[in-house]
């Protein structure tokens, strides 16, 4: 740090999680200030704009240090205890929980949902609104963080999300709930990529690791615990309280970031790129359109599908040039200059296609031919989340220890392919064991990328682009698994048919022939038990041959991660006085 710039006090760092007036030399100065920054707090509060991540990685560092509140008293004039980060970073566990726990919970209670409320014709818009929004409003709301601050920005994003999940609760018909659900994805899209800023924030990259595989722990405990609470909340208390139970958690939430967090406001920085927020949502939007519709509600040559992706494209194509043009782009375009940061982007994309594709069709399989309940769906999931989660922890700790990172993506992204290449070898007689062990080559190998994407590319960008940074990662990983799912479904579904067909032609219209042509591939286990034998055992074969082309195709994919990580640049992660 210059001379220059620490006698000039007034250029403060606008993210200081600690005070707002430091104090003076001498004065309750605390240890762990100036050990984690390398000089004293005084010095860091007069760095140039751009610079805040000393007094930030200094309260860091005593959380570590104390178990709850700061350690230090800043006994001087002015001077106060600093904030815990651990229990800031426990309010965004619980933000995070929020949104990943939603979709899980509100998976179950569907089919009660549409007994009330009717509507079945509508049924995938409940769905679709959530992830339409959630996506299209993820980069306006990483921006909106970078140009006026992370806390008040993601606050209004938990009381969008719990005014959506209120509502919802409350909704009396189909149309309502839809809407509600659109207001309740809007929220969603801030949560997430809130949360990671302001760890961004909070912890320098060298540190970061650790509490990232925390992240994927409470990610993979609401893919577990999220259809076991939906299916008891509905059965026991009604479908509206999948809704509710988000009230009680997003107020801790709320009420634990509001009096935790100090982040004072930033001053808006330039005007809101409006054009620029359009094309991008408008090409978005399209996009998850066409891979929410296609195939399902419209065939992908129909003009509905034609005319948005024509759109998609166009508004994608137009998106660059106005960001080059505006003074403060919605997606800076400079992020993608960095080679880690668009390999990044790429492997999220890729990560997302495998992450969500898999979580939907294993679930089939099992409760299809392997008679399994669809109330422990998230049990039967333990195989490939536990080592998703133990792996993703173990990765985060070591890459904090050591600061080195390049063969973790490399190691994921071998074990992902052969984690899918052996699940595509499932068939009628496969084993819940069996079955199980490949399940965990899969998960080990998404432990591997399951937060080290976010942090590489937030090691990647400045300081200033660090909303950006995640909300970007976030939106590849959404958008690649719009389209697993549906690219997966259309495979899947295509296999199913023509094998359910050639079994009724093969019967030659005896016995369940006709049945038989006209079994869906939406049948659960319980469906199942009641058709004939024959009908129920060619249609186990059917689902098997449409997994074994699901996760072929999800193979070919995949192998493009274990390309692409071998172009990651191993840049060294910045610590706190790095990243000044």
């Amino acid at each position: 740090m210059s001379a220059s710039s620490a006698t000039n006090g007034a250029k403060r760092g606008p993210e200081d999680l600690q005070v707002k007036e430091g104090p003076s030399p001498g004065q309750g100065i605390p240890k762990a200030a100036e050990d984690a920054s390398g000089t004293s707090p005084e010095a860091t509060e007069d760095a140039a704009p751009g610079t805040e991540a000393a007094p930030l990685a200094a309260a860091a560092t005593d959380a570590e240090g104390a178990d709850g509140a700061g350690s230090a008293s800043g006994a001087g004039a002015g001077g106060r205890k600093p904030r815990s980060v651990r229990l800031v970073l426990l309010s965004l566990m619980i933000a995070v929980l929020l949104a990943m726990l939603d979709n899980m919970i509100v998976g179950t209670a569907m089919p009660t949902i549409v007994g009330e409320l009717g509507g079945l014709e509508h049924l995938s818009w409940v769905v679709t609104a959530y992830t339409l929004t959630t996506a299209a409003s993820t980069p306006l709301w990483g921006k909106l963080g970078d140009m006026f601050g992370r806390k008040g920005v993601f606050l209004t994003s938990i009381v969008l999300f719990l005014i959506g999940s209120m509502t919802s609760g409350a909704a009396q018909t189909m149309g309502q709930l839809i809407g509600f659900r659109a207001v309740q994805g809007l929220g969603a899209g801030g949560l997430m990529v809130g949360a990671m800023a302001i760890m961004g924030d909070l912890i320098p990259p060298r540190e970061r690791g650790k509490y990232m595989g925390l992240m994927a722990g409470v990610m993979s405990l609401a893919m577990i615990g999220g259809p076991l609470v939906g299916g008891t909340l509905t059965d026991h208390l009604g479908w509206r309280w999948a809704f509710y139970i988000n009230l009680p958690l997003g107020a801790v939430a709320l009420a634990m970031v509001g009096t935790v967090l100090h982040l004072p406001k930033k001053p808006a920085k330039g005007r809101i790129d409006y054009l620029g927020a359009g094309l991008l949502t408008a090409g978005i939007t399209s996009a998850v359109l066409v891979t929410s519709w296609g195939g399902t509600e419209y065939d992908w040559d129909s003009p509905t599908i034609v005319g948005l992706a024509l759109l998609a494209v166009v508004a994608l194509a137009a998106f660059p040039f106005v960001e080059r043009r505006v003074a403060e782009p919605i997606l800076p375009l400079r992020v993608f200059h960095s080679r880690n940061f668009s390999l990044m982007a790429f492997i999220g994309f890729v990560l997302g296609f495998v992450m969500f594709g898999s979580m939907t069709f294993l679930p089939l399989f099992q409760q299809s031919v392997q008679g399994a309940s669809a109330t422990n769906s998230g049990l039967l999931l333990l195989p490939v989340l536990l080592p998703m989660m133990v792996v993703s922890v173990v990765t985060g700790r070591a890459t904090t220890r050591t600061g080195k990172y390049r063969m973790y993506p490399i190691m994921g992204g071998a074990l992902i392919p052969v984690g899918l290449f052996l699940l595509a070898q499932m068939d009628v007689g496969t084993s819940r064991l069996t079955s199980g062990l490949y399940m965990a080559v899969l998960g080990a190998g998404m432990g591997f990328l399951m937060q080290l994407t976010m942090l590489i590319a937030q090691n990647s960008v400045e300081l200033k682009d660090m909303g950006v940074a995640s909300s970007t990662t976030t939106l590849f990983r959404t958008i690649g698994g719009s389209f697993g799912v549906a690219l997966m479904g259309t495979v899947f579904a295509r296999r199913v048919e023509e094998s359910m067909r050639e079994s009724a032609a093969a019967s030659g219209g005896a016995g369940g022939g006709k049945q038989l042509a006209e079994t869906g591939p939406q049948l659960d286990a319980a469906s199942l038990e009641k058709l004939p034998a024959q009908v129920r055992e060619a249609y186990e074969h059917a689902v098997a041959g449409g997994t074994h082309g699901v996760f072929l195709l999800a193979t070919g994919v995949a192998l493009l991660t274990f390309v692409a990580a071998w172009f990651i640049k191993e840049v060294p992660l910045k610590d706190a006085e790095a990243q000044k």
